[in-house]
């Protein structure tokens, strides 16, 4: 069902990277604002005259936690008329135009395999959201393998917090990787050696004792620019995965 649309008051900014910001935002309407970790609002900027140019659609980077406030994490892009006006007219106490919760990216409801969240820059945050849920209510799962590419490291967001988050929870591995750093003691490089290594590390023996060696089962989600989820579909379907276990939330 369409949600309406809603007044939010933009109650925090900080800055995460030099270049993104984080908004939180608070719908005073409503004593819960209710989601699912994955899907995303819609805000109606005063840019232009007509409605869809006007709107903007950012993933929630938060988690559900039964309040009526939300994050999202928002890049400043070169000619962006809407991040433009985000990030120079909109203050702390400043008022947004909003619908949703929205979208269908979110986890089945049975979490019986490996999962990979791949992502390049605010793509990260639908995948913030899911981690902190699935780990907040013990939602069944397997591996998961966050694996986010960015330039340098100075681009890395949440880098700190998902390390930690990492070092408390043994399921979680949380892999950089930065196609604009020197080489060193990290990944560097784009976000598609990494999925194709850890699942040609954990490919799975054929159940008919042959020696032939499959896939193991695995949930593949997708959340960046439209030339990384392209390569990276096609790269995992050559693995031997079936496009039935690909999601992807396109930017752009």
């Amino acid at each position: 069902m369409l949600q309406p649309w809603r007044t939010g008051k933009v109650i925090r900014i900080t800055d995460e990277t030099p270049s993104t910001k984080r908004f939180w935002i608070q719908v005073p309407e409503l004593a819960s604002f209710d989601f699912t970790p994955g899907q995303f609002v819609t805000l109606d900027l005063p840019i232009h005259e007509k409605p869809n140019k006007r709107w903007r659609s950012y993933s929630i980077a938060s988690w559900p936690d039964s309040s009526n406030v939300f994050e999202l994490v928002i890049v400043l892009l070169d000619g962006g008329a809407g991040t433009h006006y985000l990030f120079h007219e909109i203050k702390e106490g400043s008022e947004l135009t909003l619908r949703g919760p929205q979208g269908v990216f979110v986890l089945p409801e049975l979490v019986d395999r490996d999962l990979f969240f791949i992502c390049t820059g605010t793509g990260i945050a639908p995948f913030r959201s899911m981690c902190h849920h699935i780990l907040n209510h013990g939602v069944p799962h397997q591996s998961i393998y966050l694996l986010f590419g960015c330039r340098l490291f100075k681009d890395a967001l949440y880098a700190d917090e998902l390390r930690a988050l990492e070092s408390k929870v043994t399921s979680l591995r949380y892999i950089p990787t930065y196609s604009r750093e020197a080489p060193g003691d990290y990944h560097t490089g784009y976000v598609h050696s990494l999925y194709e290594q850890i699942c040609k590390e954990n490919r799975i023996p054929a159940p008919d004792n042959s020696s032939e060696w499959l896939p193991k089962p695995a949930y593949f989600f997708l959340c960046g620019w439209k030339d990384m989820i392209d390569e990276a579909r096609q790269r995992i379907q050559n693995l031997g995965y079936d496009r039935k276990m690909i999601h992807q939330e396109l930017y752009g």
